[in-house]
C-alpha cells in the first residue's frame, strides 16, 4: 500500500519564526504565578485576572495561548492544568521547575544568538559566552536549576558503587553542590571537595548546610583549569562541564583530572550525549546548537567522542549509562 502524499505547509515555518512568543508566554505565566493560581481555583479569566492582579484582556489572551500550546486545558470557559504544567509549573508541586526561567531565559542567552549567522559562518562565536571567568550567570544557575538536576544527582552515587571509608570526592564545577551532597548522604564518612567560582560556592555551602553535610564539604575556589585539585580522589564528578569546550581542551583538562584520581578511582561524567546520527534523542542532540551559540568551541559530544577523550587522557575504559527521568547520560571512566 502506498503512503498518502504529504502536502507541504508553512505552519511549521510560521511557528518557528514566532517561537520566541512561546518562550515569553511561559516566562510571563511563571512570573505571574498563573499556573499555581489555576490549581488553587482561580480557573476562569475573570478569577485569574483578579487573583494575579492583571488585566482581564491580558490574562484571557495569555491563558488561551497557553491552552493552544497544551500547557493548559479549557472547557466551557474554565481552565485547568495539563499534566506537564501540573507536575512542573505549579508551585504546589514538589517537582516545580518554574525557577529555571530565571536562568534559561536570561537576556544574555539571547544576546549570544543575536548573530548566529556569523557564528555559523565562522564556526565560532566572537564573545566569551558562558565560559568567561567568574561569570555571575552561574550563580543564578546554581540557585535555579536544582530541580532539573536532582534526578541525576540522586542516581549518580548508584552508578559509582561501593566506596571505601573516608572516600574523597572531587566535585568539579560544583555549582549548587547537589551532586557532591548526594554522595555525602549516601556515604556518611565521605569528604566532598567542591570546586567552582567563590560566589557560586556560596550556594553549594547553603545547600550543604540544609542537608547537614556542611562539615564534610571542603571548598576549592577558582578556575578549574588552573587551580590545584590536590590528589588521591576516589571519585571525580564532572557534571555539565565538558560540553562547554573543544575536544583538545577537554583532553588536556581530563589529564589533570586523571592525575588527581587515585589508582582504581572513577570519573563520573554527566553530559548531553546524542546518538552518532547527531539528530536523536531530540533534547540531547539539539543541545549542540546551544553550545554553538554561547560557547567559543563547545559541542554535544557522542559517546564514541567521549570515550576517545577519556582514553587520550588516561582513562582506558568508559561506559555509558541511562539516567531515569533525566535528559542526560552518565559516563563512567576508570
Amino acid at each position: 500500500m502506498s503512503t498518502p502524499a504529504t502536502h507541504p505547509t508553512p505552519e511549521r515555518i510560521f511557528e518557528a519564526l514566532n517561537a520566541y512568543q512561546k518562550t515569553d508566554a511561559i516566562k510571563t505565566a511563571v512570573e505571574l504565578d498563573l499556573f499555581s493560581a489555576i490549581e488553587e481555583g482561580a480557573n476562569t479569566a475573570e478569577k485569574l485576572a483578579e487573583h494575579i492582579k492583571a488585566s482581564l484582556r491580558g490574562v484571557r489572551i495569555l491563558a488561551d495561548y497557553l491552552t493552544i500550546h497544551e500547557f493548559l486545558r479549557k472547557e466551557n470557559g474554565v481552565y485547568s492544568l495539563s499534566p506537564d504544567a501540573a507536575a512542573f509549573l505549579s508551585r504546589r508541586s514538589p517537582a516545580y521547575l518554574g525557577g529555571m526561567t530565571k536562568f534559561l531565559v536570561d537576556r544574555s542567552h539571547r544576546e549570544y544568538f543575536a548573530d548566529l549567522t556569523q557564528t555559523v559562518r565562522t564556526g565560532r562565536m566572537n564573545l566569551g559566552g558562558t565560559v568567561t571567568p567568574d561569570n555571575r550567570m552561574w550563580v543564578e544557575f546554581a540557585r535555579q536549576m536544582v530541580p532539573m538536576m536532582m534526578p541525576s544527582a540522586v542516581h549518580l552515587p548508584n552508578l559509582a558503587g561501593d566506596l571505601p571509608s573516608g572516600a574523597k570526592i572531587l566535585d568539579i564545577a560544583a555549582g549548587h553542590g547537589m551532586f557532591g551532597i548526594q554522595f555525602a548522604l549516601r556515604h556518611p564518612s565521605a569528604e566532598i571537595y567542591a570546586l567552582d567560582w567563590p560566589a557560586v560556592l556560596e550556594v553549594a555551602v547553603e545547600n550543604a548546610q540544609k542537608a547537614a553535610v556542611a562539615a564534610r564539604l571542603h571548598l576549592i575556589p577558582g578556575d578549574a583549569f588552573t587551580v590545584d585539585f590536590g590528589a588521591g580522589y576516589d571519585v571525580a564528578l564532572i557534571t555539565n562541564f565538558l560540553h562547554h569546550f573543544d575536544y583538545p581542551t577537554c583532553v588536556d583538562f581530563l589529564k589533570k583530572v586523571r592525575a588527581a584520581v587515585k589508582p582504581g578511582g572513577v570519573a563520573v561524567t554527566l553530559e548531553f550525549v546524542p546518538n552518532e546520527d547527531r539528530i536523536s534523542p531530540r533534547i540531547e542532540a539539539q543541545f549542540a546548537l546551544q553550545m554553538l551559540g554561547d560557547t567559543p568551541g563547545g559541542d554535544a559530544y557522542t559517546f564514541p567522542e567521549l570515550q576517545s577523550m577519556f582514553r587520550d587522557a588516561g582513562f582506558p575504559h568508559s561506559t555509558l549509562h541511562d539516567i531515569p527521568m533525566a535528559p542526560q547520560h552518565a559516563v563512567l571512566s576508570r
